[in-house]
């Protein structure tokens, strides 16, 4: 079995608080029509404070596509290593123990992908596979960890990085003015994360079964234009409805692997808004502190796109961890509609005979 071992993750030093985010919104829009409900909105998050690579100032100016990339680039170089390295130090394995690096962002872009400076300058092999991926969003983390496991059970006894880089600051477009986009400039942080799944030992959860769920015809519900000035940001008001279809996809690949989705002993999931976590725990009959990590990442970080799952079973980690055997899922939701869904057991590096039986016993897809 693959085990995800604990994350490492950073957050920019830059803050802003719900109250500057609200007193921005009055100033900068007091005659927007929509204002009043975009207020509501902004306040109903959950989002108490979020982190930006830039000081407000100058994230509230748009200097154009190709500054802002620029600055997309020079920050992930910037901030990505150490991530990694104590990533790396958690999974306790060397750089050159890696045989994968998967990548994901939706925030920037560069050509060839950052998984190409990484081996470079971090002296990761030569032969290190690559797997970057830039249009899932905040389903990406997800996918991420999905990737990786079968990557590993494909080769026994690799390992395999996932990166996670997210600023999602950098897509602010103060001219966009429809109020999806408003809600987003209350709603998104920026956070970089890295996690190690080894193909052999390791503390973690040790990785199932996987698997996607696609709603059809929502593929434009959350998306992109993309314009001169860079990405802009598309939200539907159906979105928060979205739980409805997707907790029986979760319910069905616990089914398949002979578990009730209701009675497991954790839930890492990406957190979009409280409405989200609200109808998950409804649709699959979970308490509320079910999810406390993830609601946690989103008060104190706002929503880090493909960065909060990861940042969500950090959490779990620094509460001590479980003991071996306890089951659980892990799910990001995003563009698509799509949920990239895991099943797992926690297992710690000494986990003895149960560590056996699981090796010998679970299925993976």
């Amino acid at each position: 079995m693959a085990t995800l071992c604990r994350p490492a993750v950073s957050v920019p030093e830059h803050v802003i608080t719900l109250e500057q985010t609200l007193d921005l919104a009055r100033s900068r829009h007091a005659d927007h029509p929509g204002l009043g409900l975009a207020l509501r909105l902004i306040e109903n998050t959950g989002v108490r404070r979020r982190h930006l690579v830039r000081p407000i100032d100058e994230t509230l100016r748009h200097p154009g596509f190709e500054e802002r990339n620029a600055v997309y680039e020079a920050e992930a170089k910037a901030r990505v290593p150490d991530v990694i390295r104590e990533a790396l130090h958690s999974g306790e394995v060397r750089v050159t123990d890696i045989d994968a690096i998967v990548f994901v962002s939706c925030t920037g872009f560069t050509m060839p992908s950052l998984t190409a400076w990484l081996i470079n300058t971090m002296g990761f092999r030569e032969d290190t596979r690559q797997f970057p991926i830039a249009q899932l969003g905040c389903a990406a983390g997800g996918a991420a960890v999905n990737l990786a496991h079968d990557f590993c059970a494909a080769h026994p006894r690799a390992n395999a990085l996932i990166v996670a880089c997210e600023f999602c600051s950098l897509c602010y477009q103060p001219d966009d003015l429809g109020i999806g986009n408003l809600l987003s400039n209350g709603l998104f942080g920026d956070g970089v994360a890295a996690a190690v799944v080894r193909g052999r030992g390791g503390t973690g959860i040790s990785l199932e079964r996987n698997g996607s769920y696609l709603v059809p015809g929502t593929e434009d519900w959350i998306a992109y234009d993309v314009r001169a000035t860079g990405f802009h940001f598309k939200l539907d008001k159906r979105v928060p409805g979205t739980m409805e279809p997707l907790a029986p996809a979760l319910r069905d690949l616990a089914a398949d692997h002979g578990w009730d989705a209701s009675g497991l002993d954790f839930y890492i999931v990406h957190a979009g808004g409280p409405r989200i976590l609200d109808d998950l725990g409804k649709f699959l009959d979970v308490p509320a502190d079910a999810f406390r990590f993830s609601r946690a990442t989103l008060t104190e970080y706002g929503n880090i796109a493909s960065a909060v799952v990861l940042d969500a079973l950090r959490r779990l980690f620094d509460e001590g961890g479980l003991p071996d055997s306890a089951r659980g899922l892990l799910a990001g939701f995003g563009p698509g509609i799509t949920a990239e869904m895991s099943l797992g057991r926690w297992t710690s590096a000494d986990g003895g005979p149960e560590r056996g039986r699981l090796l010998v016993s679970g299925a993976a897809r």
